[in-house]
């Protein structure tokens, strides 16, 4: 018995160290998707066999310490020119449709963007959902995001337990 409970715990603890990590959200720069105080299991190890995609939840530090992190959508992807004119987000001079949270409202501010950003081979363009309660891609201190800073995938919440599940992306 005590084998199967040291297995147990053996097993959560490699999962969580190397497959997923807990993370909770703070602030409002997500929503409606995430609401502030909901807990994530993030997924780290599908971007090490994969690319991510448009409109992936994705988490990554904010700065060296690693100690805290963004949570943001995945907007812009290598190779693209991103920018945002009159409150809209263009991807190659495209209006890029979007349809999952308050990003329908139009931004208070365009940032760096308000310029076209041409992305990198690794670099991809981050907002938050609640874009006029976010810092991301358009601000130059967090700008465009490597591939190698991307923690992981946002895979499930499991705080609340009322709003328990997979999130869709």
């Amino acid at each position: 018995m005590l084998f199967y409970i040291i297995l147990v715990f053996l097993s959560t603890f490699l999962i969580l160290h190397f497959v997923g990590q807990r993370t909770q959200v703070l602030g409002r720069s997500m929503e409606n998707a995430l609401s502030n105080q909901d807990n994530l299991i993030v997924d780290k190890l599908s971007y090490h066999f994969m690319k991510p995609h448009r409109f992936d939840i994705v988490v990554f530090p904010v700065d060296d310490t690693k100690d805290v992190f963004y949570i943001k959508r995945i907007i812009g992807l290598p190779g693209e020119t991103v920018q945002i004119i009159d409150g809209k987000v263009y991807i190659n001079n495209k209006l890029l449709n979007e349809h999952y949270g308050k990003e329908e409202i139009s931004l208070d501010r365009e940032g760096i963007a308000v310029k076209p950003i041409i992305l990198g081979d690794k670099e991809y363009f981050v907002l938050g959902d609640n874009r006029n309660h976010s810092m991301d891609s358009r601000d130059p201190e967090v700008g465009n995001i490597s591939k190698s800073a991307i923690i992981g995938k946002a895979w499930i919440r499991v705080w609340p337990l009322n709003r328990f599940g997979f999130l869709n992306h």
